[in-house]
């Protein structure tokens, strides 16, 4: 079988290697699409998974079909179409998985879709349903709206009936952010945004802000914060702010790390809410925008699109 291998910092190849078989509590899957993200290019960078030797097989999301079980699974059948939010290797024709991290794809939803709205989408759900529960009337700001994980997030805001303002770089991004329900989007590339997210507001500034493009933004997106907001920071790839003097903070607000693994930190919660994304998906209430479908052998040329931010949407690899 194919898969893609880092043999050392930022040396991607596809290689042949042989279909591996499942160990206890594993599964094997055929893999129909892999979900590109930010942390494979951190792994590429040398930033994560540094306790594991080269080579490395990257990927870590994707749906297909499962072909083998290994010992103890018995609740995973052969033929059923699943997908998975973190199982390293998943830039592959084969990958094993464990049945810990499976969740069962409903008829209707497609796998590509599958593949896309997993780690985006439990990332956006914990984000706007958990970590910053968002209310109706609320104002959240959203970076990178027009990204995979802005795109949803955005929706799931109007879904609990929250308003957004999205901040893109460039107005062919300000469309699609729109389209995806946005009520006010911000072109910006250089950080000043602050004081248009106030005024767009209504002057007081956003309940909450949803910030993952790194220090650049860290202290327009504080700004942007009412008395009483949360600063919902996220994405490791792009680096955070340094040392914070919690005494310079400018008013009362709660500043704090979301990290999406808490949200499915077990099965059954893995399970219901990836059950609930794909519920809102076949209500029509929550859709996917797939901005690239790549080669295994593209992988090189997926992680530079999405690292020269020339993408929109969620990127896929296709075996």
């Amino acid at each position: 079988m194919k898969v893609v291998m880092l043999n050392s910092p930022d040396v991607i190849d596809v290689v042949e290697a042989p279909i591996p078989v499942p160990g206890k509590g594993e599964v094997l899957v055929e893999v129909a699409a892999s979900g590109v993200n930010f942390m494979d290019i951190g792994v590429r960078r040398g930033e994560f998974w540094t306790e594991m030797p080269y080579p490395k097989a990257l990927g870590v999301e994707g749906a297909g079909r499962v072909v083998a079980t290994g010992e103890g699974v018995d609740d995973i059948q052969l033929g059923q179409r699943v997908a998975w939010a973190y199982a390293p290797g998943s830039y592959a024709e084969m990958a094993v998985v464990p049945a810990t991290s499976l969740v069962p794809v409903p008829d209707g939803i497609d796998d590509r879709t599958a593949a896309s709205i997993m780690m985006a989408g439990l990332t956006a759900s914990h984000f706007a349903t958990e970590f910053y529960p968002v209310q109706p009337g609320d104002v959240a700001l959203v970076h990178a709206a027009a990204g995979g994980v802005g795109l949803l997030l955005t929706q799931i805001i109007k879904l609990r009936g929250g308003r957004v303002i999205g901040r893109v770089s460039s107005e062919s991004k300000a469309v699609i952010a729109r389209n995806a329900g946005a009520d006010h989007v911000i072109v910006d590339k250089a950080g000043q945004f602050a004081e248009e997210a106030v005024r767009l507001s209504g002057g007081e500034g956003v309940h909450v802000v949803y910030d993952g493009s790194g220090p650049a933004t860290f202290q327009g997106s504080m700004d942007s914060l009412r008395v009483a907001g949360t600063f919902c920071w996220f994405g490791p790839v792009l680096g955070g702010p340094g040392l914070i003097d919690i005494m310079s903070l400018p008013k009362s607000v709660k500043l704090g790390y979301a990290v999406f693994a808490h949200h499915v930190r077990t099965p059954e919660r893995l399970r219901a809410h990836a059950a609930q994304l794909f519920r809102w998906v076949l209500d029509g209430k929550l859709r996917t925008t797939i901005g690239g479908v790549y080669p295994l052998a593209a992988a090189a040329q997926a992680h530079a699109d999405m690292e020269g931010r020339a993408t929109t949407g969620k990127l896929l690899l296709v075996p």
